[in-house]
């Protein structure tokens, strides 16, 4: 019997619509509508108390990440067979690859003014883990909505709902750019057996 024709007891909490534990396949989302000058001025200044923090947020962002989603770790050689988050939180493997992700992510927030530039960092990293990595890139859209998870909860005087759903947009659209550059790699496979 799959986990999807037993329901849980109490239903698990949920990352943009999917289930801690559980990948879905999915097709491409619709493209976002562009942000507007005040969301994009909203994002970066948010940003800013975040990043002065960043390898701390991100270690936070990983751990939780592995944690919820363990099946995300077989991409991950150097700390595959963690189980701990505190043996996590000391590895310079995991710290290194977590300033990576604020990194990327920094370089999309300080260039939100350069449409061009954004694309291409986003096509970079999607393709690196569409060709190199082969990362299903639904875990793109979960990690997405742990970064949006961690900021909230670390930076609640930052983050109020109204800012939240700016943030979503723009994660929504980072989404969009990394899955357009799988698909411009022909990556045909979404698969829901990586749990």
């Amino acid at each position: 019997m799959s986990r999807r024709e037993s329901p849980p007891p109490s239903p698990p909490p949920q990352v943009l619509g999917v289930r801690r534990g559980e990948v879905e396949p999915d097709d491409r989302p619709e493209r976002a509508e562009p942000l507007s000058d005040a969301e994009r001025e909203i994002i970066q200044d948010t940003w800013g108390h975040v990043y002065k923090n960043c390898e701390d947020v991100g270690v936070s962002v990983l751990i939780r990440f592995f944690v919820n989603f363990p099946s995300a770790k077989q991409y991950f050689s150097q700390f595959h067979d963690m189980e701990d988050p505190e043996e996590m939180e000391r590895s310079s493997q995991l710290r290194h690859h977590a300033c990576r992700v604020m990194n990327a992510l920094n370089t999309v927030v300080v260039n939100l003014n350069d449409p061009e530039k954004v694309t291409a960092v986003l096509a970079l990293v999607g393709k690196a883990h569409a060709i190199k990595h082969k990362v299903e890139p639904m875990y793109f859209k979960i990690l997405s909505g742990v970064i949006l998870e961690v900021m909230a909860e670390d930076f609640p005087e930052f983050f109020p709902v109204e800012v939240q759903m700016v943030w979503t947009k723009l994660m929504g659209a980072v989404y969009w750019h990394v899955t357009g550059a799988y698909t411009e790699v022909g990556w045909l496979q979404v698969s829901s057996s990586a749990v």
